[in-house]
């Protein structure tokens, strides 16, 4: 269950050694027609676009998979924004994240847990420690290296320099206008929270009084606070700013998303600063000065506020502004008034929702684009940062690519992003600012669009369709899907064909085009992959989101099995094999489903929530479920209603039940409840649980058992 796009394996983010683009793949040679599990290791995925001041070069990261140490890795490329020359790697080994230059372009600083920097040793007058082991003494808890803040030279070359030095790591950044500064949220345990720590780490007693008292990702909660830093590039000097913080860790994790003003003179950030922030989704703008004078808070709105932007003359600055628990409502795009604090929201008519991470960007002092999610697919849009009247641009993406990831040059000229083709990949593209204007069907040169990286070239060579289909559900209601299809299959002159119906999570997210490993793997073995935006799906408008709220079971099963019938209709599925699965609401959506149909002849349900009243406060989104049923033992038979558990008697479908052990977002004990009490009526099923694993499947031996399974399970039955 989450807001955002919701998938089993959550690749992270990379680092060191440098050479020429080259993913070595040489151990696994098997034809696209054989994919196999383990074909996994052979996968990539590009993310996190970041174009240069500027607008000549872009640094994007691609997360490869270890086979040999069983790891992910996510490494740092650079390249030229018009295509001329390869990507060139800038890191290796272990990952990197969030890559931002620096206002002149001469230095590319990201986040990374690597070895202390030799020099920094040596300037510290201490050795290079090799083994991390937790020391008494004040030492930093934990073990490993911490993730720092490094710096590449981009016009000198050589490896990167280590900027931070903090014993809990760095989690956010921004670059000061004068290139000589950075201000970053880090945590600063007091002696008491670090005798706790230590006695965490000791296997002591969790003793916690925060109500936030755990989060998927973070395990049980402490009380460590957070705080913006400001940090002398050259020197390390580092300035502590007092007023500045936040809970690092809370039901939303948001962090503190600093962002330093164009004039230099103010630094923006988010925080909740309530009592108890751990009770509410609502998160207000700051700023301080850089020296940690002039704390202002400039926002009263009560919204889910993230994804500042200061405008280039600096009087203003562009958000994403959601209700604090309402998440089925569209995220719209705001522009703050510094001085004044007010709020305008510049999309409001568009009723469609701002797509994760794409939070408006400026291209020049009165326009902005965002991505949003609109029909089924994520697209620009260009606003006017001084009136509502949102613009759909870049036709020439057409309706069959999907994009994320929106970076824009400090000049507003240049734009990269990353584009999913089912047919073609998922690679990171740049365009000159004309691009947004290009016509529907126009050639890539005539919308001035390059293709930066090519990752998963060997994956691509076999023709990989996806379209969109639409059915009526029981109540007339017309759903929208895509269904991505084996090679060699004609829907104008079809056969029968297995089919997955694989539904999405959230449910506050959408099914847009996507080049992804689960969809080559089920349509290489032969399978239709059925993707539904069941009501309760964002990007169709506000109206078609909310006719979920306050239900479970019934709206959106009726849509996904409609789904699978309509396939069956149009000749294109065989009804014997018709087959479920979904992970996160996509799992409760599963086992609500086969409470109330048998057309499935197997279904897996993954990392999901059956027994709503059980959850309640075992889980971290209790505020969610507050919002949309109340408190459970105010309304009992409420949470009694809305959970498959209540029906458990009516299941007769073979059923995989799958979960992660330290998943707190919907917690493993869901997954024993439910298959408990199918097997004690005598129904075919199984438990896999993932050990360490969160809400997610992020290891990669763990991502191929998964499909493993599934195969095996669909194929069995």
């Amino acid at each position: 269950m989450t807001a955002a796009n919701d998938y089993p394996v959550t690749p992270t983010d990379p680092q060191n050694g440098r050479g020429a683009y080259v993913f070595d793949h040489s151990a696994h040679t098997l034809p696209v027609d054989e994919l196999t599990p383990e074909r996994f290791y052979d996968f990539s995925i590009a993310s996190g676009a970041a174009v240069s001041p500027d607008g000549e070069r872009v640094a994007f990261l691609v997360s490869e998979f270890d086979a040999e140490e069983d790891d992910r890795h996510t490494s740092l490329f650079v390249a030229p924004t018009d295509g001329s020359a390869e990507p060139y790697r800038l890191t290796r080994a272990s990952s990197a994240s969030i890559p931002q230059w620096s206002p002149d372009g001469d230095r590319l600083a990201f986040v990374a847990a690597r070895n202390t920097d030799a020099g920094l040793a040596v300037e510290n007058g201490s050795e290079v420690e090799e083994d991390d082991e937790d020391e008494e003494n004040g030492e930093p808890v934990g073990d490993g290296p911490k993730p720092q803040i490094w710096s590449f030279d981009m016009a000198r070359g050589g490896d990167a320099r280590q900027v931070t030095d903090r014993d809990y790591g760095v989690a956010e950044f921004d670059w000061a206008p004068d290139g000589e500064r950075l201000v970053v949220a880090a945590r600063d345990p007091t002696e008491e929270d670090e005798e706790y720590l230590r006695q965490r780490n000791d296997d002591g007693p969790i003793e916690i009084d925060r109500l936030q008292h755990k989060g998927d990702g973070a395990g049980w909660m402490d009380e460590v606070t957070t705080y913006l830093f400001v940090v002398d590039v050259e020197s390390r000097e580092t300035v502590r700013l007092d007023h500045a913080y936040d809970d690092e860790e809370k039901g939303d994790r948001n962090g503190l998303q600093p962002a330093w003003s164009p004039d230099g003179d103010r630094i923006a950030f988010v925080a909740q600063h309530e009592a108890d922030p751990d009770d509410t989704h609502v998160r207000n703008v700051y700023t301080i000065r850089p020296d940690g004078t002039g704390y202002e808070q400039v926002t009263d709105a009560g919204l889910r506020l993230a994804g500042l932007e200061w405008s280039p003359d600096g009087d203003r600055i562009a958000l994403g502004g959601g209700e604090p628990y309402n998440w089925y409502k569209p995220t719209e795009a705001y522009v703050l008034d510094v001085e004044t604090g007010e709020l305008e929201s510049v999309s409001e008519s568009l009723d469609r929702t701002i797509a994760f991470g794409g939070n408006p960007q400026w291209l020049d002092d009165d326009t902005l684009v965002g991505l949003f999610g609109d029909e089924g697919n994520t697209r620009m849009v260009r606003l006017d940062a001084n009136a509502d009247d949102p613009e759909r641009v870049f036709v020439a993406q057409g309706r069959s690519r999907s994009v994320s990831g929106l970076s824009a040059s400090d000049d507003g000229s240049t734009l990269a992003f990353r584009m999913d083709d089912p047919e073609a990949g998922a690679d990171i593209y740049a365009m000159g600012r004309q691009g947004l204007d290009a016509e529907k069907g126009a050639e890539a040169d005539a919308a001035g669009l390059a293709q930066v990286s090519r990752v998963n070239a060997e994956l691509v060579d076999e023709p990989h369709d996806c379209v969109r289909i639409s059915w009526e559900n029981s109540d007339g209601v017309t759903i929208h899907g895509l269904a991505y299809l084996p090679p060699g299959f004609d829907p104008e002159d079809p056969e029968p064909h297995p089919v997955v119906s694989s539904v999405h999570g959230g449910p506050m997210s959408y099914d847009s085009p996507a080049f992804g490993f689960d969809q080559l793997f089920w349509t290489s073995k032969g399978y239709i992959v059925l993707r539904t935006n069941y009501r309760g799906s964002t990007s169709y408008g506000q109206e078609f989101a909310e006719r979920l709220r306050g239900t479970r079971g019934d709206k959106e099963v009726d849509d996904v099995k409609t789904g699978v019938e309509h396939l069956v209709e149009e000749g294109w599925a065989d009804e014997d094999r018709l087959y479920l699965t979904g992970f996160s609401y996509g799992g409760i959506t599963t086992a609500a489903a086969v409470t109330k149909t048998d057309i499935f002849a197997g279904a897996a349900a993954e990392h999901g929530i059956y027994d709503f009243y059980a959850t309640f406060g075992t889980d971290d989104n209790h505020l969610w479920h507050e919002d949309e049923f109340g408190l459970p033992w105010e309304n009992v038979d409420t949470y009694r209603e809305i959970s498959s558990i209540t029906d458990v008697d009516q299941v007769d479908t073979p059923l995989l039940i799958t979960a992660g052990e330290e998943d707190w977002r919907c917690p493993p004990t869901q997954a024993e409840q439910l298959f408990v009490s199918v097997r004690k009526q005598g129904v075919d099923s199984r438990l896999v649980i993932y050990p360490g694993e969160h809400h997610n499947i992020g290891d990669p031996d763990r991502a191929i058992h998964r499909l493993e399974e599934l195969e095996s399970w669909f194929d069995e039955h």
